[in-house]
């Protein structure tokens, strides 16, 4: 049994004025050999976007992109013709397959907006291009596991082209919640807002995250309250 924690800090910080960015794998100027993924988790990037700003057109071929928006607002424009605003609790999924381009600006010319990206390697190379989002409510979360992204039909998550499913958890205070897995499997957790114990003893705060190999049953425990993301993935 293996959960290894990497805390807030301890991630890569990119600021460049109009973004501050943690990487928690290699990207862009942070390269790291030891760590360049976990699994077919390529990316997990943590974005505040300051207001009227944003990423300009660039390209994308062979990964599923993930966004989820934890504050604020994410515009969103591809070269499939959509066009979109992404707000608070509501995720997107964009398959880049063959290749496709698209822009994300921060829709508020007053609020930061704030947001988690993630990118998974492909079940195969060339999948046709698509993209999809939907909100979720915290209701929905509520002491619970909410799929909201699905190599499989399950309940309303959005579908991704690999063996993988992403969980959005909101734990009131002194409330708990257990996943359970086959072996060979892996878990990736991140922690939102509040404060989590693993299985009773590892404790993260915000901005924490856990990289879990060789558990058959997680138990994810809150005292006070918190929001969390949690991939069972390969």
């Amino acid at each position: 049994m293996a959960i290894n924690i990497i805390r807030s800090h301890e991630r890569y910080t990119a600021s460049h004025g109009w973004l501050t960015s943690r990487f928690s794998f290699s990207f862009s100027e942070y390269y790291d050999p030891n760590n360049r993924n976990f699994g077919n988790l390529r990316v997990f990037n943590d974005d505040i976007i300051q207001p009227g700003t944003g990423f300009g057109t660039h390209p994308h071929a062979n990964m599923e992109i993930v966004t989820y928006v934890i504050e604020g607002a994410l515009e969103h424009k591809d070269s499939m013709g959509n066009i979109g605003v992404l707000r608070a609790g509501e995720v997107q999924r964009m398959t880049a397959g063959t290749g496709l381009t698209h822009s994300e600006y921060n829709h508020s010319q007053e609020e930061p907006g704030h947001f988690l990206q993630l990118w998974f390697f492909p079940d195969r190379e060339g999948h046709t291009p698509s993209w999809e989002e939907r909100k979720f409510t915290k209701e929905q979360q509520q002491n619970r596991l909410l799929p909201v992204v699905a190599g499989q039909p399950t309940e309303d998550a959005l579908h991704i082209n690999q063996d993988l499913t992403i969980f959005l958890s909101s734990l009131e205070a002194g409330r708990d919640v257990t996943h359970t897995q086959p072996a060979g499997r892996k878990l990736y957790l991140f922690v939102i807002k509040g404060n989590v114990t693993l299985n009773g003893t590892d404790a993260l705060a915000v901005g924490d995250a856990a990289r879990i190999t060789d558990v058959h049953e997680l138990n994810v425990r809150t005292e006070h309250g918190a929001e969390f993301m949690l991939i069972d993935l390969t």
